[in-house]
């Protein structure tokens, strides 16, 4: 069941808030229990046999959970505790990437990627490790179990840490500030909502058919190559950013406080600021639970480069078991080495050009992250470098003549769009206004109640319309991780 689809707007979340104020008035348990049994719902939703797999998975760490808290050898039950998520996640996401690695035809090749697996696998790993250094005790198994199923971050996060909901949960109070609580987390949804339907949605129009394209390796030219790039870094940030916003509305409609997720990442004016911006709470998992335990920086230099290598191909493999991503991580792997490098020489850029600079290497990195292969992605970088040649559209060298100089007329680009002729004024204007959003205006949770205001009536229309009138909810690009 996705955020955006109608069942879930318009069947599941009311029925949910509803049994969440009707259970509230027996207690905190009650209203506990309804949210699991709710969340469990939601899961099972897409395909009912994999909620044995969650249900096992949060029942064998409750149980690991008291068992490190309670044992003299802390240390080895941690190590079994992590062994045991890793291995669950390894096989169900990366078993067939390894036997392909192998050479083998093995058996995996039809196993069944679970819903948020990933997320839900990081999130027990932090609680188990948070007991092992004594920085929680284990929770009742009721608190536990919601706070790993709760429907809002379950799919796609945000990754939430255990000492920041385990005690919200411990003292939920349904019905303190409930109006203002429903209406300001409604808010957020809503403009979560638009980021989805209105921008994500509608800029992948103009970024999938380039990368399509470079898929079968036809030679899309730069303009092709360049519109769908920056739709595509557009719509990556709108669809995860969005779904983190509808994720903390739907929480603070319950009483829970998620923390913010996208802090205007494609302003940073270095690689280490983007990675403080963006998917902040797995930059922050990746830095608290793999970089330090590795040793961090306090091993001399040839160690905090290898660890710093291992903590990004590492992420970009979390993403997913192919080539691609860990191309990906392992490129924003070499931006901070690189970055650590010019801190100490103490080189310094402009902002303008350190922005400049940062923003062109985080486009490069998109194109593996989103290509199909290492073939496509190699063939939409020469489209991105003019290799594949600048084929210009009739309407455009009407307007502006002296391009005929620089590339060959074509009636429309193929690869642009609907490919039609208002294609490229469309993508044009698109990608104009998306990027002033991202740069121009403050993050959604940084603008004043009048700007959310402002931003929400601007959307409600185009929302209601993608919505009821779109033949069926397109998924997050994070939905099956």
């Amino acid at each position: 069941m996705l955020f955006n689809s109608r069942l879930f707007i318009l069947v599941f979340l009311p029925v949910v808030l509803a049994g969440f104020f009707a259970f509230s008035r027996l207690g905190r348990r009650a209203a506990l229990g309804w949210l699991l049994l709710s969340s469990l719902f939601f899961y099972a939703w897409w395909k009912p046999t994999l909620l044995l797999l969650l249900l096992f998975s949060i029942g064998a760490n409750f149980y690991l959970g008291g068992a490190i808290a309670r044992s003299s050898h802390r240390r080895l039950w941690l190590r079994g505790g992590v062994t045991f998520n890793l291995g669950l996640l390894g096989f169900f996401k990366y078993a067939g990437f390894l036997a392909a690695l192998a050479g083998a035809s093995a058996p995996f090749g039809g196993i069944c990627l679970p819903l948020g697996i990933s997320f839900f696998t990081f999130q027990q790993i932090m609680y188990l490790v948070d007991i092992g250094a004594g920085d929680i005790q284990p929770a009742p198994f009721l608190d536990y179990a919601c706070f790993i199923s709760f429907f809002p971050h379950l799919i796609a996060g945000p990754i939430v840490r255990p000492k920041h909901i385990l005690p919200q949960l411990a003292v939920l109070q349904p019905f303190a500030g409930w109006q203002g609580r429903l209406a300001r987390g409604a808010e957020i949804f809503l403009l979560g909502l638009a980021k989805k339907l209105v921008m994500a949605d509608g800029l992948a129009r103009f970024a999938d058919p380039g990368f399509v394209a470079a898929a079968r390796l036809d030679p899309i030219s730069l303009i092709e190559a360049w519109v769908a790039l920056l739709a595509y870094a557009l719509q990556i940030y709108f669809d995860f950013s969005g779904y983190s916003d509808m994720a903390i509305g739907l929480a603070r409609m319950f009483g829970i406080n998620f923390p913010v997720n996208f802090n205007s990442p494609y302003k940073a004016c270095n690689i280490s600021e983007f990675w403080r911006c963006w998917n902040i709470t797995l930059s922050g998992f990746l830095r608290e639970y793999l970089y330090i335990p590795l040793g961090g920086n306090r091993h001399g230099e040839t160690r905090r480069i290898l660890n710093l290598m291992i903590t990004m191909l590492l992420g970009g493999l979390w993403h997913g078991a192919a080539w691609r991503f860990i191309l990906w991580g392992g490129l924003h792997g070499i931006y901070l080495v690189i970055h650590g490098w010019s801190k100490r020489l103490k080189l310094r850029l402009p902002a303008v050009l350190g922005w400049a600079l940062t923003l062109f290497c985080v486009l490069m990195a998109w194109v593996p992250f989103r290509a199909a292969g290492f073939a496509p992605a190699m063939d939409f970088y020469r489209g991105l470098f003019g290799f594949n040649g600048v084929a210009v559209p009739e309407i455009l060298l009407r307007l502006v003549p002296f391009l005929a100089g620089i590339g060959h007329e074509v009636p429309v680009l193929p690869y642009l769009g609907d490919a039609r002729t208002m294609s490229l004024p469309q993508s044009v204007l698109f990608l104009a206004v998306g990027w002033f959003i991202v740069l121009g205006l403050p993050q959604l949770h940084g603008m004043s109640e009048r700007r959310r205001n402002v931003a929400l009536v601007a959307s409600f229309a185009l929302s209601v319309q993608a919505l009821f009138f779109a033949p069926a909810a397109i998924p997050f690009l994070y939905f099956q991780f």
